[in-house]
C-alpha cells in the first residue's frame, strides 16, 4: 500500500465510497480510494457467472435511483461511456389468472390499467411525482429540516405507513398486488411502519423517469464513477483488504464504505465504548438467495407487459406477498416465495450471444440462511411463465454466505446494509448529531448504514464527505442541489 500522505482515505469502491471520494477531490483535497478487490464497485459489478459471453449483474441490475440520483446527475458519467437503457415497462406484477399490472413512465396509462382503483392511484402519485424535485434532496438525506415543508409532508405522511395499511386505499387485487411487490424491495414484514416508502419512492421513479439499467452490465456505473474520480485526480488502489487502521497511509480523514461489523474489527480498539456498544446493537436484516441465468431464449411469460419489463415481481396477490415476507421475517422459508426477477438482456443485446438471454431472480431468506431455494424460486418463475426451465442452459446460485464472501458488507447476505425499519431509519446506524460521524474525529462512515440507506444512488458517500469537509477541513460542504 502507498505511503504517501493524503488529505483524506476512501475505504471500499461500492457507489458511496466512489461517491464520497468525488465529493472529496472536487473540493480540491489528494484522496485516496481503496478497494480490496481487484474490480472496484462493490454491487456494481458484472462478471460472465454462467457460461462465456453471458455476463450477469452480481448485485443490483436495474437502476431507477442511480439515474434519479441528484448527486449522479451532477456527474458527466455519460463522457466515461454510462448509456442508460429504459424499458417501456418500469416493473410487471403477474397473477395467477395470467392478467399482470404495470408501471410505466405514463402516470395516466398506470392508472388505467389499474380499473376500479385509477382515480386513487392518480390522486395518491400526482402531486407526488410533481413535487419530487422540491423533496428528493430531503428523502435521500439524513433526518433535518426540510427545505419544503408542506411537500415533504405530503410525501413524509403515507411514506409512515405500513404498507399494509396504505395498500388498503386500492380496492382491486392489481394495484394492491403492484405496490406490495414494489414496497417489498423495504426487506422487511410489510405490516412494518415506514414501508410505504421505498414503493412510493420507486414508483415516483417509474413515473419521472423509468426504471432503467446500465448497457453492457451494473459494473459501467461504477467503471464510470471510477474514471472521473481518476479525471479529478485521484488516486486508486485495489486488491488489497484494509482489516486494520494501521494499514492505511497518513491522512486526515479516513471515511469507509463499510457497514458496523466491519468497522469494528477495522477500527475497533479506536472508538469509544459507548460507541461500539452501539454498533454491537445494530441489526441486520433478512437476506437473500439469488440465482443467475444463461437461457436459450426470453422467459415466456404468459402475460404480455412482462416481456416489455426489466423488473417482473412474482408473488401474486398482495396478501399472499404479505404472508411470505412475514414469515421470512419469523426465521422460515415459504415454498412460494416473493421473487424479483431482472432480465437484462431483453432491452441490452450486449448482456449475451446473439440469440440467446441472461436473467437474475432473487427472494428473500432469514439472515445467515443455507437453504437451497433454487427449486422454489425456479417454481415461481414457472408459474408465470410456462416452459421456463426448458430455456435453461446454464446456472449461478449464491447463497447468504456466498453473498456475504462476494461482499462482505452483505451481512448474513444482507444486501441493504442493515434493517431500515423506524428504528434503524434516522439512527443508523447509532443515535448521533451527525449519523457519518464516529467517536473518533476523523474517522467516518459512508456506506448504506448510514442515511438515506440501501440503493444505488450514492447519497450515504455524498452526505458523509460534506461532513467530513465541515468537520476535518473547515471547507465550506459541497452544495445541496437546486431543486
Amino acid at each position: 500500500m502507498s505511503n504517501t500522505e493524503y488529505d483524506a482515505v476512501v475505504v471500499g469502491s461500492g457507489p458511496n465510497g466512489l461517491a464520497a471520494a468525488i465529493v472529496l477531490r472536487q473540493a480540491g483535497l489528494s484522496v485516496l480510494l481503496l478497494e480490496g478487490k481487484k474490480e472496484l464497485g462493490g454491487g456494481l459489478r458484472t462478471a460472465e457467472l454462467t457460461l462465456p459471453g453471458f455476463h450477469h449483474d452480481i448485485c443490483s441490475a436495474i437502476h431507477p435511483l442511480a439515474a434519479a440520483s441528484p448527486f449522479f446527475q451532477t456527474l458527466p458519467l455519460a463522457q466515461y461511456g454510462l448509456e442508460y437503457i429504459t424499458p417501456p415497462v418500469a416493473v410487471a406484477h403477474p397473477f395467477d389468472d395470467g392478467t399482470a399490472a404495470a408501471a410505466v413512465a405514463s402516470l395516466a396509462e398506470t392508472a388505467q390499467g389499474l380499473g376500479p382503483d385509477a382515480d386513487t392511484y392518480r390522486r395518491l402519485f400526482t402531486p407526488l411525482v410533481a413535487r419530487w424535485p422540491s423533496i428528493a434532496n430531503d428523502v435521500l438525506a439524513p433526518l433535518s429540516l426540510p427545505q419544503h415543508p408542506l411537500n415533504m409532508a405530503r410525501f413524509g405522511l403515507p411514506a409512515l405507513l405500513p404498507a399494509t395499511v396504505l395498500g388498503r386505499r386500492f380496492r382491486g387485487e392489481h394495484a394492491r398486488g403492484l405496490f406490495a411487490g414494489v414496497a417489498a424491495h423495504a426487506i422487511q414484514p410489510l405490516s412494518n411502519l415506514t414501508t410505504s416508502a421505498i414503493g412510493l419512492v420507486l414508483l415516483i421513479a417509474a413515473h419521472r423517469g423509468g426504471w432503467p439499467l446500465p448497457q453492457g452490465g451494473s459494473q459501467a456505473i461504477a467503471d464510470a464513477l471510477t474514471a472521473h474520480f481518476v479525471a479529478l485526480g485521484g488516486k486508486v488502489e485495489s486488491g488489497t483488504f484494509v482489516h486494520s487502521l494501521a494499514q492505511l497511509p497518513k491522512t486526515r480523514a479516513a471515511l469507509f464504505d463499510v457497514t458496523p461489523a466491519q468497522l469494528l474489527r477495522i477500527a475497533g480498539h479506536h472508538l469509544s465504548r459507548i460507541y461500539q456498544w452501539q454498533l454491537r446493537r445494530y441489526r441486520y436484516g433478512m437476506g437473500v438467495f439469488k440465482i443467475d441465468w444463461a437461457l436459450d431464449a426470453p422467459i415466456p411469460f404468459t402475460a404480455p407487459e412482462c416481456a416489455q419489463a426489466g423488473t417482473v415481481h412474482l408473488g401474486n396477490t398482495a396478501k399472499e406477498i404479505v404472508t411470505n415476507e412475514a414469515a421470512t421475517a419469523r426465521g422460515q422459508h415459504p415454498a412460494r416465495p416473493f421473487v424479483l426477477l431482472a432480465q437484462p438482456s431483453r432491452f441490452d443485446a450486449t448482456r449475451a450471444p446473439a440469440g440467446q438471454h441472461t436473467a437474475w431472480a432473487y427472494c428473500h431468506v432469514p439472515n445467515g440462511s443455507r437453504v437451497d431455494m433454487t427449486e422454489a424460486i425456479e417454481r415461481q418463475v414457472e408459474r408465470f411463465a410456462p416452459g421456463f426451465r426448458d430455456r435453461i442452459i446454464g446456472r449461478h446460485t449464491f447463497d447468504t454466505a456466498g453473498m456475504e464472501l462476494y461482499n462482505p458488507n452483505y451481512v448474513g447476505g444482507d444486501i441493504n446494509g442493515g434493517r431500515l425499519d423506524i428504528r434503524q431509519l434516522f439512527t443508523r446506524p447509532a443515535l448521533r448529531a451527525s449519523p457519518y460521524r464516529t467517536s473518533q474525529l476523523g474517522l467516518y462512515l459512508c456506506s448504506s448504514a448510514t442515511p438515506p440507506g440501501g440503493g444505488v444512488h450514492g447519497m450515504c458517500g455524498y452526505h458523509a464527505a460534506r461532513r467530513a469537509l465541515r468537520d476535518v477541513f473547515d471547507l465550506p460542504a459541497a452544495p445541496l442541489f437546486a431543486n
